[in-house]
Formats: C-alpha cells, sequence, structure tokens
C-alpha cells in the first residue's frame, strides 16, 4: 500500500465520522462545524484523486459559501429566539403586575368592608 492509498482510507473514515457526527451533534453550531469539517475532507479527497477542478469547487462552495449561509442562519435564529424570549418575559410580567393589582384590590376593598367574605354571604 502507498502512502496516497492509506490517506484516502483515513480520509474516507473520517468523512463517514463527520457524516454520522452531523446527525449526532449536540447543537446546531456544532451541527455547522462538523459540516465544514466535511467539506474541507472531501476537497483534500479531491485533490488526492487528482482533480483540482472539483477540489476548488468544493472547497469555495462546501466550505466556503454554505458554511457562511448557515452561520449567518444560526445567528438570525438566535436573535430571533432572544426576541421571542423578551416579548414572553414582558407579557409574563404584565400578567404578574395585573394579578397583583387585582389582589391588591380585593384586600382593600375587603379591608375597607364593602366586600364581603363566605361567612357573611352566607347570612
Amino acid at each position: 500500500m502507498q502512502l496516497t492509498e492509506i490517506a484516502r482510507i483515513i480520509l474516507l473514515i473520517l468523512l463517514v465520522v463527520c457524516a454520522i457526527g452531523v446527525n449526532f451533534g449536540k447543537s446546531l453550531l456544532q451541527a455547522v462545524i462538523i459540516f465544514m469539517s466535511y467539506s474541507s475532507i472531501m476537497c483534500i479527497l479531491w485533490v488526492l484523486l487528482e482533480s483540482p477542478d472539483l477540489a476548488i469547487t468544493e472547497a469555495a462552495v462546501g466550505a466556503g459559501v454554505s458554511s457562511v449561509l448557515f452561520m449567518l442562519t444560526l445567528r438570525r435564529i438566535r436573535t430571533e429566539d432572544l426576541r421571542l424570549e423578551a416579548l414572553e418575559t414582558e407579557a409574563y410580567i404584565a400578567e404578574a403586575e395585573k394579578m397583583k393589582e387585582q389582589t391588591g384590590a380585593k384586600q382593600a376593598a375587603k379591608a375597607a368592608g364593602t366586600e364581603k367574605g363566605p361567612e357573611e354571604k352566607a347570612r
């Protein structure tokens, strides 16, 4: 076996590991990074297979443009998630303040004697 054949086998094994790793990554950022590695390995394999035109295309499109688009998409998703989380927090705070005001109004009315308790209603 020549050194190039050993390199090809190792790279093919790494390629399979990357393909599986993308599916089992814990986060989207991890999946994008593994995808970038996959494209880089494919680029090296194309060079070893003496196909420089495909290697350049893989490097430019696979590891380059696609990865940048994935990163921009991730950033936009996180920004949207943060915005939605802030809106939910504001709504929760507003609801809590509303409930606090209603409870305070009931207690004030009870203290003033305008609202009857359960015992007085029975009479």
